[in-house]
């Protein structure tokens, strides 16, 4: 590239120069010949000056406005001079004079196309020699290094590698070569270790085979007792779950009697009151001493008795269809269309006979038309063990509270949101809460099993989830079940509030 560059730079210095031997050659004739006239004459000799390297146009300009120029003036000129003619003193014309690098280019190919030639001999003759030095000395060594490298086992690994035609003094091959043979000797003695370590793990297996079949009878007759154990376990725990619900039973039977008593006690009263009234009623009629007022007072005092009767008795009839809808999960389990808004309010007014000392108030928010297909039985036991479970643990030491019965339904889901603003859930059981035996009252009648058969009743029964939400004051379950679309009717919510 140097030395094109600089071919160029000559190329141009010449073009230079031939430019001033122009000016220095044909001026003077030029001019001799225009201010002859000699039209003829000037044509050659402008034609004399296009024929030169590298000039492409050249155009005089008379100062009478005549023009001669010969070449192309087309073509893109990279030098243009323009020369002032004078004869005697007196300036007659002026010459322009254009020139471009075609021929300096055109040069420069040709010696580039040489010079690559001849470098592209020296370089392969260079590397043709270099192929066969780096053979010679080293490719073939390598190449025998690799021969013995794949054909190394263990029958061959007692032949030590060798490399021909070494010169005394020491390189990198050798270095490697022996770097190898060192390695080959580690290699023996790592096999004839590993052959020792073999045959020592042989005999181990066989003693861990012995000892793995005595121990693997021992942990199958482990297996089988605490098969067993959790047998019993589980037996156990159905039992308790089962004593769980008849106890629950046994309680809301002993409420329900215990109100439907005051009724029928009320009934029993007004009734041994109107016997008497009626023999009084007959003795006087008999006697024929009866009067109109005396007559009118007592048809009066029967209906006041008769209304009394009766209110008492529908009570009684109220508080058994609670109790029987409430009863009947203990009896059979179908999958029936139920009011929900009736099923809540029937569970809420029998389970409250078990607190009927207290002054809770009970918000029951569900939609009132609202009848869908579900297992009304997991439902009574659900909002049973939650008010049971305010009662006994959210409001223990307490007479009043507040708690809150929220149904939502949508086309996919019935959602239960219950609160109450009791003590909350303890700290240390908060986590396990829908585990089995868990219960703050340990000893004092709880069996931990309420809130697991809830959690057991959602997730396998209705197929839901149940969690806690965090309050600050009180506890929050959120239930969310499954629905069929076409088994829900929606209507507007109503609030009732039970005291």
């Amino acid at each position: 590239m140097i030395q094109l560059y600089v071919d160029f730079q000559n190329g141009v210095s010449t073009l230079d120069e031939r430019f001033n031997n122009i000016e220095l050659s044909f001026n003077q004739s030029i001019s001799t010949s225009l201010w002859d006239f000699n039209e003829d004459l000037v044509e050659q000799q402008i034609l004399g000056i296009q024929r030169l390297p590298d000039i492409r146009h050249v155009k005089i300009t008379t100062s009478f406005g005549k023009v001669y120029q010969v070449g192309d003036a087309t073509v893109g000129a990279k030098k243009v001079e323009s020369h002032p003619i004078a004869f005697e003193g007196n300036i007659i014309g002026n010459m322009v004079i254009s020139a471009d690098y075609q021929d300096i280019y055109q040069h420069l190919w040709q010696k580039a196309g040489f010079i690559i030639f001849t470098e592209f001999i020296k370089i392969f003759i260079v590397a043709l020699c270099t192929f066969f030095i780096v053979h010679w000395l080293i490719t073939r060594h390598l190449y025998r290094i690799t021969l013995y490298s794949q054909a190394m086992s263990g029958e061959s690994i007692d032949m030590p590698l060798t490399l021909e035609s070494r010169s005394k003094k020491t390189d990198e091959l050798d270095e490697l070569v022996s770097a190898i043979n060192i390695m080959r000797m580690t290699l023996k003695n790592d096999i004839i270790k590993l052959e020792d370590a073999e045959n020592a793990l042989i005999n181990l297996n066989g003693d861990l085979e012995i000892k793995v079949y005595e121990r693997t009878s021992k942990l199958a007759e482990s297996n089988q007792e605490l098969q067993r154990s959790l047998n019993e376990l589980t037996l156990a725990k159905d039992q308790l779950v089962q004593s769980e619900k008849m106890a629950s039973l046994g309680q809301l039977v002993a409420g329900v009697a215990h109100e439907v008593n005051t009724p029928l006690g009320i009934c029993v009263t007004s009734v041994s009151a109107l016997k008497e009234k009626v023999a009084e009623l007959s003795h006087a009629l008999n006697d024929e001493t009866l009067t109109k007022k005396q007559l009118t007072s007592m048809l009066s005092l029967f209906a006041e008795y008769e209304k009394i009767i009766e209110r008492s008795l529908n009570k009684a009839v109220e508080l058994i269809r609670g109790f029987k809808s409430v009863a009947v999960e203990y009896h059979t389990d179908p999958k029936i269309n139920i009011n929900l808004a009736q099923h809540v309010n029937d569970i809420v007014n029998t389970v409250k006979t078990l607190f009927k000392q207290k002054k809770y108030t009970i918000k029951i928010l569900v939609d009132k038309e609202l009848n869908l297909v579900t297992y009304p039985s997991a439902w009574n036991q659900i909002l049973t063990n939650f008010l049971t479970n305010s009662h006994i643990h959210g409001f223990e030491n307490r007479i009043d509270g507040d708690i809150s019965i929220e149904f939502k339904a949508n086309e996919d889901s019935l959602l239960l949101i219950y609160k109450d603003n009791g003590k909350g859930l303890d700290a240390k059981i908060k986590d396990k809460i829908f585990d089995p035996f868990v219960t703050t009252k340990r000893g004092l009648g709880g069996s931990g099993l309420g809130m697991n058969i809830v959690y057991n009743l959602v997730s396998t029964k209705l197929e839901g989830t149940i969690k806690v939400i965090e309050r600050e004051k009180g506890c929050c379950f959120v239930v969310e079940v499954p629905l069929q679309k076409e088994n829900i009717i929606k209507s507007v919510p109503e609030l009732k509030i039970i005291p």
